[in-house]
């Protein structure tokens, strides 16, 4: 099972996919359960979030620039991180999928759906989510929340920009392709109180 975590910015997302994780191994001792990240995971993915997240240059990225890099390291950990564990019939927890690109450069750049989308779909192939967990927070709440120290760009951007972002995964939540994996969680409150939600809100799949 392929299992990811989306939110708009600061939403607890780390958090919860460490309880997330501690607690499948728990239940499913016989199952090898991971964590990664987009981008990222593997050396080569790394290196792309460097490019695309950590690195300042002069010259301003082209957002389909953006989209593409994104989905070049997500073709690489799929394949390398994702598919073996799934092969073996295990669990993968990841933060973030392809549906941040299909949010943050569909929507907040303004690519479009059908642009992104076909960017990705290569690089996806049959690895599209089996659930999609959305920590759902206010955007001022989760803005106030969030640093990355190891830099990332889309933290500094405005408020405008994430309520772009967020129609854009209220929209996607309602798609068919979408709709019955999509599983929205209220991330308000402590950290053991949105893990309960959590928990309440995966038991029909498992």
């Amino acid at each position: 099972m392929y299992i990811v975590f989306e939110g708009v910015v600061g939403t607890g997302k780390s958090t919860q996919i460490k309880k997330l994780h501690k607690y499948l191994e728990s239940k499913f001792p016989d199952k090898e359960v991971i964590v990664t990240r987009e981008p990222g995971g593997t050396e080569i993915s790394e290196a792309i979030r460097n490019v695309v997240l950590g690195t300042s240059f002069e010259e301003e990225m082209e957002p389909v620039c953006e989209a593409c890099l994104f989905a070049a390291s997500r073709a690489q950990g799929l394949r390398k991180i994702v598919k073996p564990v799934l092969d073996k019939g295990g669990i993968v927890l990841a933060d973030r999928s392809v549906m941040s690109s299909l949010s943050n450069q569909a929507y907040g750049r303004e690519l479009g759906f059908e642009k992104v989308y076909s960017i990705n779909k290569e690089a996806v192939a049959e690895f599209w989510p089996d659930i999609i967990l959305y920590l759902d927070m206010p955007i001022d709440n989760g803005m106030k929340r969030t640093f990355d120290p190891g830099g990332d760009k889309f933290e500094k951007l405005d408020k405008e920009f994430y309520k772009k972002v967020e129609k854009g995964y209220k929209e996607m939540s309602q798609l068919p392709e979408f709709k019955d994996k999509w599983v929205s969680v209220d991330a308000s409150g402590t950290e053991e109180e949105v893990f309960n939600k959590l928990l309440a809100a995966l038991e029909p799949f498992f």
